[in-house]
């Protein structure tokens, strides 16, 4: 397989993953700004999630103040931002449009539907949209394009580097969805494992579309550290971060397979999941969340580099 279109394939379906954490982001950013104040109140809902977006100070710089109507427009329609909802669309289009003999019609169709249909949405006046409704629909429409994906594509090389693009932008999306919650929102420590620290929790797991898996793998008992350790390092989790290590890591050694090399994309992800196989929640927990998952996100984002290396597809 030509480089160009390994990249092109990767690429549709990062930012088709994106776009979908994107929506995630501000679902749990709309759940959170639902509590109750207390105590002189929390810092911004909407701060904490343009913090776990990476995007804190390009959006300053254009919109100022961090309310609702702002960061929507900025991480929804802004075609100045690269992470917004609309942009992501678009360029997955366009990589998928790069590469259209590569995929199925079923793919390209759910995916031109989604671009256009989001158009549409453009269009609609703002007071007639509401978050949840922008939310549900970018969620629905990321999910028929991987259920169109999963369904219709010959497993070959190109199916390989598409569910790894897939796997290492899920892997940072859910370690940022951690961290906003764990880090960001919740001010103070004394306030850990109370009422409002438990709704941020099972909030999270709303927003992960994991909130019924949860209650499945651990019944009801929704205590914190079981929480982490669900999005972290039960296997069974689709979006846990070991999860999505271990699909990368299937998909580079199928493809050193077809290809007969290793690559030094094998030996990261190997060294990865090695690492969170051996871990242990209590100890995460106790050495530090936060500086767990910033450690996470730069190896994910590391993988993400040498697999662009390995492969050429250039700079990530």
């Amino acid at each position: 397989m030509l480089s160009r279109t390994a990249e092109n394939l990767y690429w549709t379906a990062r930012y088709v993953e994106r776009a979908d954490c994107t929506a995630r982001l501000l679902e749990m950013g709309y759940r959170m700004q639902l509590i109750p104040t207390a105590d002189g109140g929390f810092a911004s809902e909407w701060e904490s999630v343009l913090t776990a977006a990476g995007a804190r100070g390009d959006f300053a710089e254009r919109y100022g103040d961090a309310v609702e109507r702002n960061v929507v427009s900025f991480l929804v329609f802004d075609a100045a931002n690269p992470s917004s909802i609309k942009c992501c669309l678009a360029s997955a289009r366009n990589n998928a449009r790069a590469v259209r003999t590569a995929l199925t019609t079923e793919v390209w169709e759910a995916l031109n539907r989604a671009y256009l249909e989001f158009q549409e949405l453009e269009r609609t006046p703002r007071s007639e949209l509401s978050l949840p409704q922008i939310c549900d629909w970018t969620k629905r429409h990321a999910a028929e394009v991987r259920g169109a994906h999963e369904n219709t594509q010959l497993e070959n090389e190109g199916y390989r580097f598409f569910n790894m693009g897939h796997a290492v932008e899920r892997g940072d999306n859910t370690a940022r969805l951690l961290d906003v919650k764990y880090y960001v929102l919740l001010p103070t420590s004394d306030m850990v494992g109370g009422g409002i620290d438990n709704y941020q929790w099972t909030t999270l797991l709303r927003a992960l579309s994991a909130h019924r898996a949860y209650h499945w793998a651990y019944g009801g008992d929704y205590a914190p550290s079981r929480i982490a350790h669900f999005l972290i390092l039960n296997r069974a989790c689709p979006r846990s971060l070991v999860h999505c290590v271990n699909a990368a890591e299937d998909h580079l050694t199928e493809l050193s397979r077809v290809t007969g090399q290793r690559t030094e994309a094998n030996d990261a992800a190997a060294a990865l999941l090695a690492e969170l196989a051996d871990a242990e929640i209590g100890d995460i927990v106790h050495d530090g969340l936060h500086e767990f998952l910033g450690r996470f996100v730069a190896r994910n984002a590391d993988l993400g580099q040498k697999i662009a290396d390995s492969y050429l597809f250039g700079k990530v």
